[in-house]
């Protein structure tokens, strides 16, 4: 079987996909600034399903590119999203991303207290001082427990991105926080993942980047 293959010089892939991207959804219409976080996503997935299933709190994306342009700390519950948050892009603003995950410390405590480092982790989170942008795309029970934190008073997010994924409260924990009074992007039902936190952090870093060179 014959293959034919698009000829696309390296620096143009990405501009090539997201015009495929554009083609393919179509006449759908969709607030300006929820459009490049979705078309970011799908990008990254290729699962067009999340032209439905994310959900944007009011002024969402408005609230995480102030914080990022604030020179804030983007906290992800795993190592795997830590890695795909553009840091370069991050930095020019004076922020950090962080994962306190394998913190030799994080799992001393949890071991010591029968938590998840999760848990623990969000703990963490909520000490640190400046503003914080939360991308939770692995365990619900981090995304819970930065619930039950806000709930209490102690944790303040400029912006929360529940997108766990899996099968055991991973919806229960969404809609947890969809529940609540807090900025939020969320991939409603099972889907969802590192790379996909990874990615709403990027586009809000692009928009933020955008913004600036006007």
């Amino acid at each position: 079987m014959k293959v034919e293959l698009q000829r696309v010089a390296p620096a143009e892939i990405e501009q090539r996909s997201m015009e495929i991207i554009t083609a393919e959804l179509g006449e759908r219409t969709f607030p300006s600034d929820q459009l490049p976080v979705i078309k970011r996503v799908i990008h990254t997935t290729a699962d067009f399903s999340f032209a439905d299933n994310l959900v944007f709190s009011p002024d969402a994306v408005a609230k995480g590119v102030a914080a990022v342009k604030e020179g804030c700390t983007i906290v992800t519950d795993t190592q795997m999203a830590w890695s795909g948050v553009n840091k370069r892009v991050l930095e020019r603003f004076g922020g950090k991303a962080v994962c306190f995950m394998s913190d030799p410390e994080v799992a001393r405590e949890a071991k010591e207290r029968g938590e998840t480092r999760a848990t623990v982790s969000m703990e963490r989170a909520a000490a640190l001082e400046g503003p914080v942008v939360l991308a939770v795309g692995n365990a619900p029970t981090a995304l819970v427990r930065a619930c039950e934190l806000m709930d209490e008073g102690r944790f303040a997010p400029r912006l929360v991105i529940g997108v766990p994924v899996g099968f055991v409260n991973v919806v229960e924990s969404k809609e947890l926080l969809l529940g609540m009074d807090a900025p939020h992007i969320v991939a409603r039902g099972r889907r969802g993942g590192s790379n996909v936190a990874a990615a709403i952090c990027n586009a809000l870093l692009y928009l933020a980047s955008d913004n600036a060179r006007e």
